[in-house]
Formats: C-alpha cells, sequence, structure tokens
C-alpha cells in the first residue's frame, strides 16, 4: 500500500511529463501549418517538421564555439530554461500540491521571472557576429563606439529582454493574481478547490477580464506579434538565440512548444480549475486548451504588424491598467 502510494503521483507526474513533451512537439508544426499557412495561402511545411524534425536534425550538426565571456554558463541557458518550464509544470500538476511552498503563484512568478532573465544573459554573454570573433573598433554611421568597443547584435536583443522583465511582462503576472484575489490564497490547491465548489473563474466578469490580460502576456512571453521585442527579424534576426546552434538551437525549439503547453496549463489551472492529470478524463480539456490557445495566437500574429515601442508601451500600460480592474472586481 505505501508502494502504492509513492508510485502513482511518480507515474503520473512522469506519464503528464511525455504527453506534455509529444503535445509541445506537435504544437509548433500546428501552429504554422494550419493556422498561418492557411491565413496566408500557402501551403505551409509538414506539420512535424517544426516540432520534431527540425530539433533532431540540429542535435546532428556541428556545434560551434562562439565567443563568450562565460561560455559554459552560455551554452547552458537553453537547458536551465527547459528545467525550469518543467518545473512549472510539474508544480501545476495536482500530485505536487502537498508541496504547498512550490505549488503557488508566487513560485510560478519566480520560476518565469528566471526563464526570463535567461534572455538577458542570452544576449549579454555572447561577444560574436555570426559565430565570428570582431575585436577591432566598429564604425556605424560615422560614429565610432568609446573606448574602442564594438556593439554586438545580441545586445539588443539583450537591452530588450531586460526591459520585457521590467515592464513587458506585466499583463501576465497581473491576470495570474485575479484568481488569487478571488480565492484570497496563493496556492493552487486552494484556487483549484474553490473552483471545483463555485465553478470556473473564467465564468465570472473578473474571470473574462483576467483571459483577455492573460492572452496578451502570454503573446508577449511567447514573442509573437505584434509583440515580437526580443528578436525583431529586421534588426536582431533571431535575438538571443542567434549564436546558439547544434544541439543548444534543437533545446531551444523544443523548449519553445513545451511553453505553449506549459503555460495554457497555468491558464487551465488559476482560470478553469483543471489541473493535468493523465489519469482523469479531463486531462483531454487540458489538450485542447493546449491547441487553442496557439490557434487563437496563430490568427493574431498573422494579421498584426510588429510593435515599435511607440506601440508596445502603451497597449502594456493600458492592458495592465485593465488587469488592476480586474484585481478590483475580483475585490468586489
Amino acid at each position: 500500500m505505501m508502494y502504492t502510494e509513492i508510485l502513482y503521483p511518480i507515474l503520473a507526474i512522469l506519464l503528464t511529463i511525455i504527453i506534455a513533451f509529444i503535445i509541445g512537439t506537435i504544437i509548433p508544426g500546428f501552429e504554422r501549418k494550419y493556422v498561418h499557412a492557411r491565413i496566408q495561402q500557402r501551403i505551409g511545411p509538414n506539420p512535424l517538421s517544426p516540432g520534431i524534425m527540425a530539433p533532431i536534425k540540429f542535435f546532428f550538426k556541428e556545434n560551434i564555439d562562439p565567443n563568450s565571456t562565460v561560455p559554459r554558463l552560455y551554452k547552458s541557458l537553453p537547458i536551465i530554461c527547459f528545467i525550469v518550464i518543467l518545473l512549472i509544470l510539474i508544480f501545476l500538476m495536482p500530485q505536487t500540491y502537498q508541496i504547498a511552498t512550490f505549488a503557488s503563484v508566487i513560485s510560478i512568478i519566480g520560476l518565469l521571472k528566471v526563464e526570463e532573465v535567461c534572455y538577458v544573459l542570452m544576449g549579454s554573454l555572447s561577444k560574436s557576429i555570426m559565430s565570428i570573433s570582431m575585436p577591432f573598433p566598429d564604425l556605424v554611421k560615422g560614429g565610432v563606439h568609446l573606448n574602442s568597443e564594438r556593439s554586438f547584435i545580441e545586445d539588443i536583443s539583450s537591452s530588450r529582454a531586460l526591459r520585457l522583465i521590467a515592464f513587458g511582462s506585466f499583463p501576465l503576472y497581473i491576470s495570474l493574481f485575479v484568481p488569487v484575489v478571488i480565492v484570497k490564497s496563493v496556492y493552487l490547491k486552494d484556487i483549484v478547490d474553490y473552483q471545483i465548489i463555485h465553478g470556473p473563474i473564467l465564468f465570472s466578469v473578473a474571470g473574462i477580464l483576467g483571459f483577455m490580460i492573460f492572452f496578451i502576456g502570454y503573446m508577449i512571453l511567447m514573442n509573437e506579434y505584434p509583440f515580437a521585442i526580443l528578436k525583431t527579424k529586421a534588426d536582431v534576426i533571431e535575438g538571443p538565440y542567434m549564436e546558439y546552434a547544434s544541439k543548444y538551437r534543437g533545446i531551444i525549439y523544443l523548449t519553445r512548444g513545451f511553453l505553449i503547453f506549459t503555460l495554457s496549463m497555468l491558464f487551465s489551472v488559476l482560470f478553469v480549475g483543471l489541473p493535468p492529470d493523465i489519469f482523469s478524463w479531463k486531462i483531454l480539456i487540458n489538450i485542447a486548451i493546449a491547441f487553442i490557445f496557439p490557434l487563437i495566437m496563430g490568427i493574431m500574429s498573422a494579421f498584426s504588424p510588429v510593435f515599435t515601442n511607440k506601440q508596445f508601451y502603451p497597449v502594456v500600460v493600458a492592458t495592465s491598467l485593465l488587469g488592476v480592474l480586474a484585481i478590483v472586481l475580483s475585490l468586489l
């Protein structure tokens, strides 16, 4: 009996992670093939290519050694991002709710902040231009950099990532506190239990506003148009990811799909009251939500331009104020 009590949650967690990983590899192809390509009236890639074939291809490519001040840390950052997202998913599962300190909104926010910090470090630790060191002084538009130091393309994405942490991610974090204020608890178990009794928070006025704010924050965190602030292709190409190759770029591809699934599960827990549990039929609702989010995101990004700072900041401010209104309505 004791072994069953121990093995059951471990097995549930492992199987849920496997399902999440499989769906996370399918979602990018679903988004590009059946959303973007349909809207843009083109054939689009093979559905398995972006999330499955591309990472496999990168794992077999030759690695490069970009010029970095801390090369080991620089190479480990994609792995750290993946581990952080994996921990968030684990803490969202009902089998971990006994660890109340970690299965809480505060813990989730802390882990998401670690993931955001990784983007800043990715951009600031690489000192290469397309994997080639350029130690000589740089002349750009007639101006000479002070102290003969060159500006690197990743520096641009690093400063943008810093602004994203300080400002851009506000909507997502504000929306997470809508269920907290309604339930008057930061613990995921309390939030889920409340919705079992009173119904999904999503079906309240504050919950609808919270969903809208959460989704905008979701798109900002996913760096999708019109909020593609980290790697606008006009100037920073791939942003903080530019110098990663081989297995490290493969991990980045896998991480993106995994993050889409995990953020969808975060919404499912906080606003619908359905934690991902492989041994419950309600896991089908979780999977449906995991596909609905990138579907809506793909439609919005396909019709959206790239926001400049003059457009990005007012939208974030307005969305954050709407989040404050949702919290006030939660109190009422």
